[in-house]
């Protein structure tokens, strides 16, 4: 989910106009049913998914789809009926490989009527590249612990943390508490893609972050211990370029260690070797796999 120069989001959805009548005619006649309305609950609740995310999910939740094609041909009917439209991204070497699925105004009233909190805005459908491939990315994070690691105990997307001094809150793209041996740990997933003002973005954010471990006390924000800050970067080259930014500018935390990874970590069969550090060696920084058997 990396940033491509000139990436533009294309529409790829349904035009024209639906009614409720005939939508509720479809589930009369069975052509829509609960796996529709599973789709539809992921997709409220993760906001951007691409396809294959969306049937890992399904696997993970024991739903009744048995492949990537038969899921495909129903998102195919959710589409035509605008209960969810889709997106691809074109860049000048062409057309990204996916496409991302996110909710119509269909799928809310749907959702409504089954007493279901949907949030979704028009508006969230014109979020720019760089918001939706982070969340593609954090949500990718998630399905990657959900799949692989015995030790999850659960999840937050968008955790809201909250500025004690100001009453301001932020939302990092993901927290995931694991649990190994009776403890359980915090780790809370940043994000960080190479749209154009990426680097100041990254020092906003992280005087943000400094305000909250600096003052940190036990209850903040949910946390009963200190979460552990995790940089999701676009590839190694990035690690190095977003850890390189966070020395110049004096942005380090005394309370805890930075860990980075990447999107292409998550794809491994093992996830306890995903996370690296950068330590001093002879005056020079390296980069240092870590091993976390937490993640495993």
């Amino acid at each position: 989910f990396a940033m491509r120069e000139g990436e533009i989001k294309v529409f790829d959805g349904k035009d024209g106009y639906v009614s409720m009548n005939q939508i509720i005619q479809k589930i009369n006649l069975g052509h829509l049913t609960e796996i529709h309305f599973k789709i539809l609950e992921l997709i409220n609740k993760f906001e951007f998914l691409t396809s294959r995310q969306l049937f890992q999910l399904l696997q993970i939740e024991k739903a009744d789809i048995p492949s990537q094609d038969k899921l495909n041909n129903k998102l195919e009917q959710l589409i035509k009926c605008k209960i969810l439209t889709r997106y691809y991204f074109l860049a000048q070497e062409g057309s990204g490989i996916y496409r991302v699925y996110c909710m119509e105004k269909m799928g809310k009233y749907l959702l409504n009527s089954r007493e279901i909190e949907c949030k979704w805005q028009p508006t969230d459908n014109a979020k720019p590249v760089e918001m939706i491939k982070k969340k593609l990315s954090g949500n990718q994070i998630v399905i990657a612990y959900l799949r692989k690691s015995k030790n999850v105990v659960s999840y937050t997307l968008k955790p809201a943390i909250a500025n004690k001094a100001t009453g301001k809150t932020f939302k990092p793209i993901a927290n995931v508490k694991f649990g190994i041996g009776g403890k359980t740990v915090d780790f809370v997933y940043e994000v960080i893609r190479r749209n154009a003002e990426w680097k100041t973005q990254l020092i906003d954010r992280m005087k943000q972050w400094k305000e909250f471990y600096d003052n940190f006390a036990p209850g903040d924000s949910g946390y009963g211990s200190i979460p552990q800050l995790i940089f999701v970067c676009e590839d190694d080259m990035h690690m190095a370029e977003v850890f390189k930014e966070l020395i110049i500018n004096n942005l380090s935390i005394d309370k805890i260690k930075f860990y980075f990874t990447t999107d292409l970590e998550q794809n491994k069969d093992k996830l306890d070797k995903s996370l690296f550090e950068f330590v001093q060696e002879n005056g020079k920084y390296k980069k240092k796999n870590v091993e976390a058997k937490i993640l495993g």
